[in-house]
């Protein structure tokens, strides 16, 4: 797996150096094998694309999982988002999701843009993760937006992962993606009020 070294001063992070070998095809291939035994016993199912190249095989990934009835969440990369087709939701943040339906101009424009994303490629929602504009949910029922918690940003590192994570294990507890997204918001909030790769915990989240 990649090791991520950070480097620090005065309780800010200057740099990430990154150090990573492209997988094998072997595995990918045994890494394809085990999920498609695994999914099964899952409640819910993130992939987290970092553009790496582990996953390769995620429309195989995502197939098994609807096949299996599971939930299926992405934390998307790069210009292309066709691999993704099929999932229960995807969740960019603006640049990501300027880079595939383009730049726009008003949020009538961007609702239609995000639609037309998910009508092509059959996905259920899209929330779209919005910085200190907080995050505007996509679906079937039309599009709900929810502000940022105002508060003082510290360190925005794993923010995405931590919004996607809270989504799983709620609607996995048995929220609907609209039920879960305010809980999700607030994650987010928390965790950039945090130094470093941080958590929440549940008492921080429901107090």
């Amino acid at each position: 797996t990649i090791v991520k070294l950070r480097v620090i001063a005065r309780e800010q992070q200057l740099i990430r150096l990154d150090f990573e070998e492209t997988p094998s095809q072997n595995a990918l291939a045994h890494k394809l094998e085990r999920f498609e035994k695994l999914v099964g016993s899952a409640d819910v199912v993130i992939l987290s694309d970092y553009g790496k190249g582990g996953l390769a095989h995620i429309t195989d990934m995502i197939a098994a999982a609807r096949k299996a009835n599971k939930a299926v969440l992405i934390d998307p990369k790069g210009s292309d988002f066709s691999r993704y087709a099929g999932a229960s939701c995807i969740t960019p943040n603006r640049a990501e999701l300027q880079q595939v339906v383009g730049v726009w101009t008003s949020e009538e424009e961007l609702k239609i843009k995000v639609n037309h994303l998910r009508k092509e490629l059959r996905i259920d929602a899209v929330l779209l993760t919005r910085s200190e504009e907080g995050m505007t949910l996509f679906d079937d029922q039309g599009a709900s937006h929810i502000a940022a918690q105002a508060r003082e940003v510290f360190d925005v590192t794993g923010a995405g992962d931590t919004v996607i994570a809270t989504l799983a294990a709620l609607v996995a507890a048995g929220m609907s993606l609209r039920e879960a997204m305010p809980w999700a918001n607030r994650a987010g909030g928390i965790v950039v009020g945090k130094f470093g790769t941080a958590t929440v915990s549940y008492e921080e989240l429901f107090a």
